[in-house]
């Protein structure tokens, strides 16, 4: 029987497939926590008492690319490079979805109205990431090899989930609620369309790997244009509604640290 658990256990029993997992998970929060540190550091003056939470989101990021990365070295894995397809942030910024790295290479501070896509972009990627993690906490949060560290990202995916909720609530009490409202639904009717196609790709990778049989991989890639349908229809709502969090300042202290991960 088909499921996310057997899934997952297929790909943690094998070292080729668990070396690419962990490759595109290591190289994605790497990109997000270089995303959010230059934000950090470009975000206008009237918005700059925001900085160090961006900040602290970068850090999050960057430390649970350093445990993906640490989950290989225990393996005795090096890390793989990323089939581009596969490349979820990258992919998300060619559809338009986000701050492009072209503008955040650059020294010119941010306006208002970007911080704000930011925030809404962040809602929505940062939803998808707190399932995600949720769900592996309930099938491998008490995995000898991995339990830990799923159970320390999936706390701060749902820190990162709380600060945007509450940003976005602040901001749209300023006045910001129809670019709010525009950017929320633009980028979530984007990202469930790219969570299909990277989902599709890594499937297709993973079967390769696994030796998967074609009746296996056809199943699992109607499964995934099913979950796609469901999330065109109706899904999506989920992804942009806004209330107020029950973590509250969920990013106002300083970082947490890993250094069993180091």
């Amino acid at each position: 029987m088909l499921s996310a658990r057997s899934l997952f256990q297929e790909i943690v029993d094998s070292d080729d497939a668990f070396q690419l997992f962990c490759s595109i998970a290591a190289s994605g929060e790497s990109q997000g926590g270089w995303e959010n540190a230059r934000i950090s550091a470009l975000v206008p003056g009237s918005m700059r008492e925001m900085a160090h939470k961006i900040a602290r989101h970068g850090a999050d990021e960057d430390k649970h690319g350093r445990i993906f990365n640490a989950l290989l070295r225990r393996r005795g894995l090096p890390p793989v490079p990323v089939p581009p397809e596969t490349d979820y942030t990258m992919l998300l910024e060619r559809r338009g979805i986000g701050l492009p790295h072209a503008k955040l290479r650059r020294e010119e501070p941010l306006t208002e109205q970007d911080v704000v896509v930011y925030l809404a972009h962040s809602r929505v990627t940062e939803q998808r990431a707190a399932d995600q993690m949720d769900m592996l906490v309930t099938h491998f949060g008490d995995h000898p090899e991995l339990g830990r560290a799923i159970r320390m990202i999936s706390n701060d995916e749902d820190n990162h989930l709380a600060y945007c909720h509450e940003e976005l609530l602040r901001l749209n009490h300023l006045g910001h609620g129809r670019t709010i409202q525009r950017v929320l639904r633009e980028s979530a009717l984007c990202e469930i369309a790219v969570y299909r196609d990277v989902s599709l790709a890594v499937m297709d990778h993973m079967g390769r790997l696994l030796h998967w049989p074609r009746a296996k991989s056809a199943a699992l890639a109607a499964g995934i244009h099913g979950l796609h349908g469901w999330e065109r229809l109706a899904g999506w709502h989920r992804m942009v509604s806004l209330r107020m969090p029950e973590r509250r300042d969920a990013l106002g202290g300083a970082p947490t640290t890993a250094p069993e991960f180091a």
